[in-house]
């Protein structure tokens, strides 16, 4: 399918999202599109997918005007977006998914979508159980069911919001093979994304978002040198590499310590930790996905109670007291999702500075318009005292996430701090994070992004298989050695040598 913008705008308030785009995508082709946070392209996409209306222009497919009022609309005209976070239902199954999702008529039988649905898994390379429960797999394998069923009632222009954030390099390799046969198959895919080497692998054709429009105007031919394109998203600045700051490996008093501590989460179990995590560091958790990052994580913010140990706290024992006394003592949690579990999109950031006023009767609505006022500047986010989390950008939602973190505050926990964010506000939210670390902050987070691990961490631990190594100072890691961790090359030894 063809698709064409023409004089496409959107506005939320005083912000310009989108300013008079026109612009066209081909079919058969996988398009990509760049742009730093904030630059217009989730906006775009929401447009093309029927999430919203556009102020002005219009959205033609196969050169026919329509005004879509939902996703229901772009779907049966053909349009289907695969978000960040999939839409579906966790406790169904990925058959049940397909058929709640189904407009009437599209299978004649469960069994018919049951057939269906593995043929087309086959077909793309996707290893798919139709009766597994979409909240016990992987986001990579949620995404995949995501995809089929698009194409499955109907989709053949898919968009896909930053896909392979949060998943493995395996799934991301089967996603790449998978909208290739996509595209051969006649179907246009736009590629929303901000790493370069993705786009330059995968893309045909690229375009460029910058302050809400289209920089040069039209489409850009694949390849194109990334420092092109990194001048054309951020200016002449953004071919700047980021910079690493280390601190020296001094002794500091430890913000955790685990003692003989064993804990569950679902089927993985972590036993008998024994660990220590000093204020001053900046600690990368690496491993597989479901290895034990993030149990690890909640362990460590309150939010899971051990089976057995002791769980200290900035030396008092802490041990199965909940995340309210955990955050009183200075510990704070950054989840991945950050508007299913970090922040209330609704509300703005003014609403959540009110919030954390403490729990007397009256707030002072007033201050909290003042931190949040500060916080915007201080943070750089684009937006206003009021405007709701939820019309945010992810790199200004990280950057709101974490301008809520008290100043005093002793560890940090972050689940994948970058998730979907460009290079700038990449660098913008390490910086922070290093900032917080010189102050005597612990701060530690998980990635699947071994190039962000090796760049940032003072020292890294690897989970494999629900076993959690001792940290092991950076610069005593390479990359390849790293990888050959994760995979469980030589863990044992490693755990041996310091037991």
């Amino acid at each position: 399918m063809h698709i064409a913008v023409e004089h496409l705008t959107k506005r939320f308030g005083a912000v310009c999202a989108n300013d008079r785009l026109t612009i066209s995508f081909a079919a058969g082709q996988i398009h990509g599109v760049l742009g730093e946070n904030g630059a217009g392209k989730s906006t775009l996409m929401k447009l093309l997918a029927g999430y919203l209306q556009p102020d002005e222009g219009r959205i033609l497919f196969d050169h026919a005007p329509r005004r879509l009022s939902g996703p229901g609309d772009a779907l049966a005209v053909g349009v289907g977006m695969v978000h960040q976070e999939p839409l579906d239902i966790p406790a169904f199954t990925a058959l049940e998914n397909l058929l709640c999702a189904a407009p009437p008529g599209v299978f004649r039988s469960r069994r018919a979508a049951q057939t269906a649905l593995q043929e087309l898994a086959e077909r793309l390379g996707f290893p798919v159980d139709p009766a597994a429960r979409l909240d016990q797999l992987t986001v990579g394998q949620r995404q995949q069911i995501e995809i089929m069923r698009l194409l499955l009632c109907g989709a053949r222009v898919l968009i896909l919001d930053e896909p392979t954030t949060g998943i493995t390099a395996a799934q991301a390799r089967s996603l790449f093979t998978a909208l290739r046969q996509i595209a051969a198959e006649g179907r246009t895919v736009l590629f929303v994304s901000h790493k370069l080497e993705e786009v330059a692998e995968l893309c045909h054709t690229v375009t460029v978002l910058r302050n809400g429009q289209v920089v040069p105007p039209g489409q850009l031919p694949m390849p194109q040198p990334q420092e092109y394109l990194l001048s054309l998203m951020f200016g002449e600045a953004g071919a700047e590499p980021p910079i690493y700051r280390p601190l020296p490996l001094i002794d500091a008093p430890p913000v955790w310590e685990l003692h003989r501590v064993t804990a569950r989460s679902g089927t993985l179990q972590l036993v008998d930790l024994n660990h220590r995590f000093a204020a001053g560091r900046i600690i990368g958790l690496a491993g597989l996905d479901g290895s034990g990052q993030q149990v690890l994580l909640r362990l460590l913010a309150g939010q899971l109670a051990p089976d057995r140990g002791r769980v200290l706290v900035n030396g008092r024992d802490l041990t199965g007291a909940g995340p309210i006394a955990f955050r009183q003592a200075g510990i704070e949690y950054l989840p991945a999702d950050r508007l299913r579990d970090g922040m209330i999109g609704a509300l703005s950031l003014t609403d959540h500075f009110a919030l954390l006023q403490g729990r007397g009767a009256l707030v002072d609505r007033r201050a909290a318009e003042e931190a949040a006022r500060q916080a915007i500047a201080e943070y750089q986010i684009k937006a206003t005292p009021i405007t709701p989390i939820a019309a945010l950008s992810g790199g200004n939602q990280q950057r709101a996430m974490l301008a809520l973190v008290p100043p005093d505050a002793r560890g940090i926990l972050a689940e994948q701090p970058t998730r979907g964010l460009d290079v700038a506000s990449a660098r913008a939210i390490w910086g922070r994070l290093q900032a917080r670390r010189d102050a005597g902050c612990c701060v530690i987070f998980a990635s699947p992004d071994l190039d962000e691990i090796m760049e940032y961490s003072d020292e890294v631990i690897v989970c494999f298989a629900g076993r959690i190594g001792p940290p092991i100072p950076r610069a005593l890691l390479s990359s390849a050695r790293l990888a050959e961790l994760i995979g469980g090359v030589g863990f044992d030894a490693l755990v041996e040598a310091v037991a």
